[in-house]
């Protein structure tokens, strides 16, 4: 059971691999803030322009506006000073410096809800997600479902031959495969 702390900031974190739904229950939890009247901001990063330039999508088309932003700097330019939650989606995709802000906002009262891939499509753990697992009040590790063999999902497999770690993509790009097929598929 999750006691809601009340008058006090803090740091969700919501991880996982591809299509395991990260993006949705970041868009549940901002859109229930917003039924609760409270001051919401969402953040991306500018370089995920998949489906939408400026709102966070999810694969099932779901969204929530948000702002677009190249760097933690550019968040700090754009926060709203009466902001009480702020959602930043595929936060792996900015520096380490975005646990100091998610910790600075969780300092000043502010609910802090992250979305991201924990691992990138090699298994290794993926930018600032690690350090944001271990200074977050709550984590919720999502899996997704095999499209290989229907079991639990963990992994981001990559199907393109791009070798850069930073490749946006979706289906096209990646599928999500479960530890029994990542290791086939990575001999």
């Amino acid at each position: 059971m999750f006691i809601q702390p009340k008058n006090v900031g803090w740091i969700e974190v919501v991880c996982g691999s591809m299509f395991s739904g990260k993006t949705e229950e970041l868009i549940r939890r901002v859109r229930r803030a917003n039924y609760a009247k409270q001051v919401v901001q969402v953040f991306k990063p500018k370089i995920d322009d998949r489906y939408d330039a400026e709102a966070v999508v999810s694969h099932n088309r779901e969204k929530v506006p948000s702002i677009p932003v190249a760097s933690v700097a550019e968040m700090r330019a754009n926060l709203n000073p009466h902001v009480e939650v702020v959602g930043i989606d595929e936060v792996q995709f900015f520096d380490a410096d975005v646990v100091d802000f998610c910790e600075e906002l969780a300092d000043h009262g502010v609910r802090v809800i992250v979305a991201g891939l924990d691992l990138d499509y090699l298994g290794e753990p993926f930018g600032p997600i690690p350090r944001l697992l271990c200074v977050a009040e709550t984590v919720t590790k999502l899996l997704a479902i095999c499209v290989r063999c229907g079991n639990p999902a963990h992994y981001s497999f990559r199907i393109a031959t791009d070798p850069q770690q930073v490749l946006v993509g979706s289906d096209e790009q990646y599928e999500a495969i479960c530890r029994r097929c990542y290791r086939v598929s990575s001999d």
